[in-house]
C-alpha cells in the first residue's frame, strides 16, 4: 500500500440514547503518524451557547513533529464520540462520521432533535487516545434548532456566534439609503414592483408578519425560514423591509434619484438592491444533514480525487439560459482535449441542441474529477459558484455583472482564475493554468480556504443580522403590521423538549 499502513475499524452508529459513536470501513495512516495529543479541534459545534441548525467543528491532524498534515492522513483516523451527561436523558440525533476534507483537516457534523438539559461530552479519539483537548464538555442547557430561545441582547449573540463588526458589501450597500421612510415605500414598492414577486415583511416584538405581491412568490419560504430561525436564536429588531424573490435585481435608480432599499439575493453592476445570501445558500444552510444532500458543509468531503490524480481538463455542465453557455460547448468541441463542456437541457435556444448536441446529466461531486472548474452565468449569477469555491479544483470564473453577498471577498489571481465576459480567452487560460500546475493549486487553495470561511453557516445568519441591524438604523418611522399581513408562526414542536431559561428569567422579571 505504497508505505501506507491499515488497519480495520468497527462500522456503526447508534443515534438515540446515551452516547453516539461514529468510524467507518478502513482507516489509513498517513506518510507521517498523527499525533492524537498535538492534533488541533475548534469550530462553534463545541460550544453549547451557538445554537444553528447543524453543529459542527474542525480536526486538523498533526504530527508528532507539530507539523500540519496536508493530505488525507486515511477516511478513519479519527473517531467520534458523543455522550449525553444525563443517564435520564434520551434525546435523538444525527451524528455521520467525520467528513475528510483531503487535506489534513475534518468536519465534524451533528444535529440535534431536542435540547439536552444536563450537556453534553464530545470525546474524539485517533487509535483510542484522546485528541486534542478531548473530552470537550458542553454544559447545559444545549439548545436544538426549532427550541424558541432568542438571545435577548443581540450584542452578546453577535459575539458568541463571532460576527464582524461589519461586513463590506452591507456597508457599500447601505451608501445609497442614507435613510428609509417606510411610509414612501408603502406606496411606491407596489407601484414599481407589485407584478414582480415582491414579499412585504414587518417584524415586531420578534414576531414575524408578511403580504405577497406578484404571482411567482412560492420561494418566500427560505426568506420565511430563515428569519424564524434567526428570530430563535436573538432578539430581532422592529423593522420592516421588501424582498425580491425573484432571480434578477430590481432596482435600477442611482443614489441621486432616490432609489428603493429592495433587498435581493444577488445584485448587479447597474442596480442598487441590498444583497443577502441565495435562496439556495439559504436552504443549504436550513436543511444541512436533513433535506438537502449538496449542502455547503457535506459538498467539503466530496470533492474528488487528489489535485495530481484529477483529469488535466476544464469542466462545465448546466442549462443553456446565457449565450455565452453556447459559445463554452463550441470551443469544447473545437478543443476536446482542453475543456469538456456540454448543455443538459434546453429551454432558451432550443434551436441549438441539433448543432451542439445534449449532455448527459452528472453528479456535482463527479465535477471535481476534473481539475479545472469554469464558471459561467446563467440568468443570473451562477448559484453552483459557491459550492464550486468549496471544492479542491480551480475556478475559472467568468466576468460579469451580477454577484451574491461574498463576492467582494474574492480577488481575481487570488482565489480564482479570471475568464473574459465572452470567453474569448478560455483556451488561452486553461493552457496557462496546466503550464503553471503548482501556481493553479495555490490559487485553488486559496479560493477553497476563503470560501470555507466565508461560507460556514455562523457567518450566513450574521449576515442576515447585519442587514437588518443597518437597515432599521435607517428607519424614519416606526414598523407597523400592515393590511392583508399574516403572522408567520414559528414551528410547533411538541416531541421536542425546550425548556428555554432565558424567556423564563424574562417572565419572572415581569
Amino acid at each position: 500500500m505504497g508505505g501506507k499502513m491499515l488497519r480495520q475499524c468497527v462500522s456503526w452508529a447508534f443515534s438515540v440514547g446515551l452516547f453516539l459513536m461514529v468510524s467507518v470501513g478502513k482507516c489509513e495512516t498517513g506518510k507521517e503518524e498523527v499525533s492524537a495529543a498535538k492534533s488541533l479541534v475548534w469550530g462553534p459545534g463545541l460550544r453549547a451557547d451557538v445554537v444553528l441548525p447543524v453543529r459542527y467543528f474542525y480536526i486538523q491532524a498533526v504530527t508528532h513533529t507539530e507539523e500540519n498534515v496536508t493530505y488525507s492522513p486515511g477516511s478513519n483516523t479519527f473517531n467520534v464520540v458523543i455522550k449525553v451527561l444525563s443517564s435520564r436523558e434520551h434525546v435523538r440525533r444525527y451524528v455521520p462520521a467525520p467528513l475528510d476534507r483531503n487535506d489534513g483537516t475534518f468536519l465534524m457534523r451533528y444535529r440535534l432533535y431536542g435540547t439536552v438539559s444536563e450537556g453534553l461530552k464530545i470525546e474524539i479519539f485517533h487509535q483510542g487516545q484522546h485528541v486534542g483537548q478531548s473530552p470537550y464538555l458542553l454544559k447545559g442547557p444545549v439548545y436544538h434548532e426549532y427550541c424558541y430561545c432568542p438571545e435577548v441582547e443581540p450584542q452578546i449573540w453577535k459575539d458568541t456566534v463571532s460576527c464582524p463588526a461589519e461586513e463590506e458589501q452591507i456597508s457599500r450597500d447601505f451608501i445609497n439609503f442614507p435613510s428609509i421612510d417606510l411610509s414612501l415605500l408603502l406606496e411606491e414598492v407596489p407601484n414599481r414592483f407589485g407584478d414582480r414577486g415582491i414579499v412585504h415583511y414587518t417584524i415586531l416584538n420578534n414576531q414575524i408578519y408578511r403580504r405577497t405581491m406578484g404571482r411567482y412568490t412560492d420561494f418566500k419560504m427560505f426568506s420565511d425560514e430563515m428569519l424564524l430561525s434567526l428570530a430563535r436564536k436573538v432578539r430581532l429588531p422592529d423593522v420592516e423591509f421588501y424582498v425580491n424573490v425573484g432571480d434578477w435585481p430590481l432596482e435600477t435608480r442611482q443614489m441621486k434619484d432616490n432609489p428603493l432599499p429592495i433587498i435581493s439575493w444577488c445584485g448587479s453592476e447597474d442596480t442598487t438592491d441590498i444583497v443577502l445570501p441565495t435562496y439556495d445558500i439559504t436552504r443549504s444552510t436550513l436543511e444541512t444533514l436533513r433535506g438537502v444532500t449538496n449542502d455547503l458543509l457535506s459538498i467539503q468531503g466530496q470533492t474528488g480525487p487528489a489535485w495530481e490524480n484529477k483529469t488535466e481538463q476544464a469542466f462545465w455542465r448546466g442549462r443553456d439560459s446565457r449565450e455565452e453557455r453556447l459559445k463554452l460547448v463550441r470551443i469544447s468541441k473545437e478543443h476536446p482535449d482542453l475543456l469538456d463542456a456540454g448543455i443538459t437541457a434546453y429551454f432558451f435556444f432550443r434551436e441549438e441542441e441539433k448543432e451542439l448536441g445534449k449532455a448527459q446529466l452528472i453528479s456535482f461531486f463527479d465535477f471535481f474529477k476534473y481539475k479545472y472548474q469554469v464558471n459561467v452565468d446563467g440568468t443570473v449569477a451562477a448559484y453552483r459558484f459557491p459550492y464550486l469555491m468549496l471544492g479542491d479544483s480551480l475556478v475559472m470564473k467568468q466576468d460579469s455583472k451580477y454577484y451574491e453577498h461574498f463576492y467582494r471577498s474574492l480577488k481575481p489571481w487570488k482565489h480564482y482564475v479570471p475568464l473574459k465576459r465572452d470567453m474569448s480567452d478560455v483556451i488561452e487560460k486553461i493552457k496557462w493554468v496546466k503550464d503553471n500546475d503548482a501556481e493553479a493549486q495555490k490559487i485553488a487553495r486559496s479560493g477553497q480556504a476563503l470560501a470555507r470561511d466565508l461560507l460556514q453557516p455562523s457567518s450566513l445568519y450574521c449576515y442576515y443580522y447585519i442587514v437588518l441591524q443597518e437597515y432599521v438604523k435607517r428607519q424614519t418611522t416606526k414598523p407597523e403590521i400592515r393590511n392583508g399581513m399574516e403572522h408567520v408562526l414559528q414551528p410547533t414542536d411538541n416531541e421536542s423538549f425546550c425548556n428555554c431559561k432565558r424567556i423564563a428569567n424574562i417572565k419572572e422579571e415581569l
